[in-house]
């Protein structure tokens, strides 16, 4: 049986408008004129029979049968809008869409691309640098990478590798008055703290260090930002050893002890299970793998 349905171009219109409650709104989001949204929305009443909005002056209100008929619209383009992404997510004629942390990105990812370009040549990517888990229901993501405890339902996660965090310093700071030679003298630095992932405490107390306040001194939500404090002498930086590694091969930043504590995170490179397999996602996660174990120890497949 044939579905009787009014014309998709007025559903749209009375959708943003009644979303809105504006015609002038609804015309900047379809990219119309507020005209045309004001045709649309008067052809589906007539269509329907039925008057869904209440027209004032300065103002616009639904009726009783537009507020009805909202949700159901709403729920529909949500839908459609959805399947399209995981339709185009899905192809694997397009571009690679990897979701990162930035400072992972920037850090340990972005330097080693051109071996993956020279290896798939044929893959495009684009690079997503997000602080938060991207959704792969909604969008066009194909591959996350995220530092966390691995738990992520309803998606393939392989282990890419841990790591361990520690202080790190400038060489200058390991001079001076209160030099870096005994971790009791924290008590005369800054600490560094990288918001969310180090825990001054827990390295303080692993290191049996009982006179240094491990609340005070400078909070970095980037791990980037913290790095670069640490290296311009600002304070000593609690670091994650991934993120630190290349400063302290270059000898700009120092482990002014050796204690270290194991992270309880590691990173990870996720993606829906129903793609996992996909030749473009695959590639990407074995040649991502293939670094972690070759350059950093990593674990993975």
């Amino acid at each position: 049986m044939a579905r009787k349905l009014p014309p998709l171009n007025a559903l749209r219109a009375f959708e943003a408008a009644a979303r809105h409650l504006s015609f002038t709104r609804a015309a900047e989001e379809l990219y119309v004129t507020q005209a045309a949204v004001s045709h649309q929305v008067k052809s589906l009443e007539e269509f329907l029979g039925i008057k869904l909005f209440r027209r004032f002056n300065r103002s616009l209100l639904l009726t009783d049968e537009g507020q009805a008929y909202l949700p159901a619209m709403t729920k529909a383009f949500d839908q459609m809008s959805d399947a399209t992404a995981r339709l185009v997510r899905k192809n694997p004629s397009g571009p690679l869409t990897v979701s990162v942390l930035p400072s992972f990105a920037a850090r340990w990812l972005v330097p080693r691309l051109g071996r993956f370009r020279r290896a798939h040549p044929d893959v495009d990517l684009r690079i997503d640098p997000a602080v938060n888990m991207a959704d792969f229901g909604v969008g066009d993501v194909d591959v996350g990478i995220r530092y966390g405890r691995g738990v992520y339902p309803g998606l393939r996660a392989d282990r890419l590798m841990e790591e361990d965090i520690f202080p790190v310093c400038s060489p200058a700071l390991l001079e001076g008055e209160h030099p870096l030679d005994d971790p009791e003298n924290l008590a005369y630095h800054t600490l560094l703290h990288d918001d969310g992932h180090g825990d001054w405490r827990t390295w303080l107390l692993a290191a049996q260090v009982e006179t240094v306040d491990p609340n005070r001194g400078t909070v970095f939500t980037d791990s980037s930002m913290l790095i670069e404090a640490a290296k311009r002498g600002q304070g000593v930086a609690l670091a994650r050893s991934v993120l630190a590694q290349d400063e302290l091969d270059a000898g700009t930043l120092v482990r002014p002890f050796g204690q270290g504590v194991p992270s309880a995170y590691a990173y990870y490179i996720v993606s829906p299970e129903d793609t996992a397999e996909q030749p473009k996602i695959k590639a990407f996660r074995e040649w991502v793998l293939a670094e972690a174990r070759g350059e950093m120890g990593g674990l993975g497949d």
